[in-house]
Parts: C-alpha cells; structure tokens; sequence
C-alpha cells in the first residue's frame, strides 16, 4: 500500500471538501478548488478527514493512489494558507517593477519584458530584485514561477539572470587566461 495515499487528509475548520463523483471540491478562506478523482481509486470522507483508497494492486491504481491524495492535500493547503514561490534577478541593471498586476522586466534585452499573472495568481515586489508569485492553487503557481525564470535563465558563468530564491547556480571557469 502508498505510503503516502495510505495517509488521511485533516480538514481544518473553515474548510469543505464535498465529494462528488470523480470530483472532489474544496471550499476555504482563500478560494475554491476542484480536484478529478482518477480511475481506480475512490475519496471518502471520514470523521473531519478525507481518505483515499485504492481499487486493487494494479500499478496504474497505485500511482493514482498515492497521486491523488497529494492533490487532495495541496488543495486543502492552498485554500487554507495558500502557495508561495520567490524568485530572485541577478546582474548589474537588472530589475523588476509591478505595472498594476502585471510585471515590467529589465534583464539584459532591448526591449522590458511584461508578465500578466494567470487567473487567481497575484506577484509581489518586496524590492526590484524579488518577485513572489502567490496563489491557491499549487500547479499555477510553480507554473507561473517557471515561465518568469523562463525569461532569462541564469547564466552559468557570471550567474546573471531571473533564479528561484532557493535554487543553486552551478558555476563554470570560464577562459584559462
């Protein structure tokens, strides 16, 4: 059995999580949120947690298994605290500047780069080098995060470029001189 689909899924106050067909709805706080119910596995709500469990030992019902309880919990997480992912511009004359809800990008082209946010995803500029992407739904925000870092990977030699806060640049030599 999934390890992880094994585990039940605690609702939080405020939170309703409907079960319908191969569907399962999260209401919260912060939004709303539907999850599919892929084949084979069935979701069950049980005493102020959702279960989810499995049809037979099939490898396709397995990987849904374990699959769609994650979703089921990134769900109640998103509506409840919600997602966050920061991103970091590095190199000299590169900036960021928020224009309303979208983003102005200066990173090393002739031209400012614009961003618009998706639907139900909001960016934040702390300061001209850091954008964070904030959102309910998980997959939106890595999604948005990556289409941003997109715009101008860094670099492995000077380490210029748009990187997530956490990620680690490896760095080449560059020219024996």
């Amino acid at each position: 059995m999934s390890r992880i689909g094994r585990a039940p899924v605690s609702v939080p106050r405020g939170v309703e999580v409907n079960v319908s067909g191969r569907a399962v709805a999260v209401k919260g706080p912060k939004g709303e949120l539907s999850v599919p119910v892929g084949p084979g596995v069935e979701v069950r709500q049980e005493d102020g947690s959702v279960v989810v469990t499995r049809a037979s030992d099939a490898p396709e019902h397995r990987a849904m298994h374990g699959l769609t309880r994650s979703l089921v919990q990134n769900a109640v997480t998103g509506v409840t605290e919600g997602f966050t992912r920061t991103l970091q511009i590095q190199g000299v004359g590169y900036r960021g500047a928020l224009q309303g809800r979208d983003i102005n990008l200066q990173v090393g082209f002739s031209h400012p780069v614009l961003v618009t946010p998706p639907e139900g995803i909001e960016f934040e500029m702390p300061n001209p080098t850091t954008i964070v992407v904030r959102g309910i739904d998980k997959q939106k925000v890595g999604q948005t995060a990556a289409e941003i870092r997109r715009v101008r990977p860094p670099e492995p030699y000077k380490g210029k470029g748009i990187r997530y806060s956490d990620e680690q640049i490896r760095r080449k030599v560059g020219k024996a001189g």
